[in-house]
């Protein structure tokens, strides 16, 4: 994973996390996967693009996160999501809240049936 993808998945993941209010466990779980990754300094970048603005964290992230994740084929583009899907689930929960996010993320992407198939099945 080229460092610029390493910073778009790590402010899709915090993004996710901080939209309803980042927790500890939420946290651990950005913490871990930055450390997994080697990706300490696009961690922090994702921290500082959320700090920068709060309430408007999630649309900032959007549309950048739409020129970066666009030019991925489907498959790739979805598997982001799925991690994604997945990192929620390790805390034991996902907020109607987070699921929104993802599903609007998914129409920009072109992949919200596919989103909607992986997640029921």
């Amino acid at each position: 994973m080229s460092s610029e993808e390493k910073q778009a998945y790590l402010l899709l993941k915090s993004v996710i996390f901080h939209y309803h209010g980042l927790d500890e466990d939420e946290q651990r779980i950005l913490d871990e996967t930055a450390e997994e990754l080697g990706a300490h300094k696009e961690l922090e970048w994702a921290n500082e693009f959320i700090a920068e603005d709060y309430h408007s964290a999630f649309d900032r992230a959007r549309e950048y996160l739409n020129k970066i994740f666009i030019k991925f084929d489907k498959t790739k583009r979805l598997s982001y999501l799925d991690m994604v899907w997945k990192a929620n689930n390790q805390k034991g929960y996902i907020t109607e809240m987070e699921a929104t996010a993802m599903l609007k993320l998914a129409k920009d992407w072109e992949i919200e049936n596919e989103l909607i198939s992986m997640v029921r099945g």
